[in-house]
């Protein structure tokens, strides 16, 4: 466990989920090598522990104690996206931003990925391959799955969601108007083409700052459609095996944005060749040594250039710092 405590005048912040969430490992793992490198300059901030605001007409954060606080230099967002509230993380993520602070990802490439038709708009028009996508804005839902347009066997996943959570494979359209009154109304469904030679098999590529740092084949432990770890998936890791994958991940993650991705890809011809979706906060498996140094360079290198600005643009009527 990270003994790393907030620190009101910390430079470089990790920002997690509220509590009583525990750190992920992987965040856990990343926050003690921060620490480690930046020692009283570094501190673990939960969104539940901060105010924010306008005072005077200038962009303030305070504690929950009422001590304002000076934003950071940078700041390593480690909450997924699919967890974020428009009215309540983002609003934070913004509110940072606006006072200057940079943020790994930048706000923007994490509602690009927050969504995953967002998503696969952004990398479509990037002239990437990614699978062909259906999905609705009002149209009620019983009419969707009736459409003419719509082929079966096909992937139904929300356009929101996490760690492959509410995936499965609808093998035809009975099936669909079957369950129509039993999926959530709440958000739209995606129904996606099915690529039969990736049936419970992905290559997941950790991108940081442009470089494919590692990868891993994950495969489902019981023949099942996704092959997320978290579902018991299994995986190896094997960077370098598939080099032109690696390449195509660095592409998806530089047309979102991301200077920290995890873009998972799909064998579409025996080859990991299609690009499923891109991961905004991804996780690593514990022999994936290179990622952790990897973003702590990463943030190190935007906090030197951050500290080496010897003025900026206020935004507002915020003051220069």
């Amino acid at each position: 466990m990270v003994s790393v405590v907030s620190s009101a005048g910390a430079e470089v912040w990790l920002l997690a989920r509220a509590h009583p969430a525990a750190l992920r490992r992987s965040t856990g793992e990343l926050a003690t090598a921060l620490e480690a490198v930046h020692g009283e300059r570094f501190a673990v901030w939960r969104t539940d522990e901060l105010l924010f605001g306008i005072r005077a007409g200038r962009l303030v954060l305070r504690t929950l104690g009422g001590r304002e606080i000076p934003a950071p230099k940078v700041v390593c967002v480690r909450q997924v996206p699919g967890s974020m509230h428009h009215d309540r993380e983002v609003s934070l993520l913004r509110h940072l931003e606006g006072m200057g602070a940079v943020l790994v990802n930048p706000l923007e490439a994490h509602l690009r990925c927050r969504n995953k038709l967002g998503q696969l708009q952004e990398l479509a028009l990037a002239g990437l391959p990614v699978p062909d996508t259906l999905t609705y804005a009002t149209a009620p839902l019983e009419g969707v799955v009736r459409s003419p347009g719509l082929d079966t066997p096909c992937v139904v996943k929300f356009v929101t969601g996490e760690k492959g959570k509410g995936v499965f494979l609808a093998p035809d359209g009975q099936l669909l108007r079957d369950l129509t009154g039993a999926l959530a109304r709440d958000v739209p469904v995606l129904f996606q083409e099915y690529v039969t030679a990736s049936h419970g098999r992905d290559l997941r590529v950790i991108v940081i700052d442009g470089e494919a740092v590692t990868a891993e084949v994950r495969t489902s432990a019981d023949g099942a459609l996704a092959s997320n770890l978290a579902r018991g998936g299994r995986a190896t890791v094997c960077p370098g095996r598939f080099p032109e994958a690696e390449l195509l991940a660095i592409e998806a993650a530089r047309a979102l944005g991301l200077a920290v991705a995890g873009v998972d890809l799909m064998f579409s011809s025996g080859k990991p060749d299609m690009i499923c979706e891109v991961n905004s906060v991804p996780g690593w498996r514990p022999e994936m040594k290179q990622v952790v140094p990897a973003i702590v360079r990463c943030i190190g290198q935007r906090l030197t250039h951050r500290s080496h600005q010897n003025h900026r643009e206020p935004r507002g009527n915020e003051e220069p710092t």
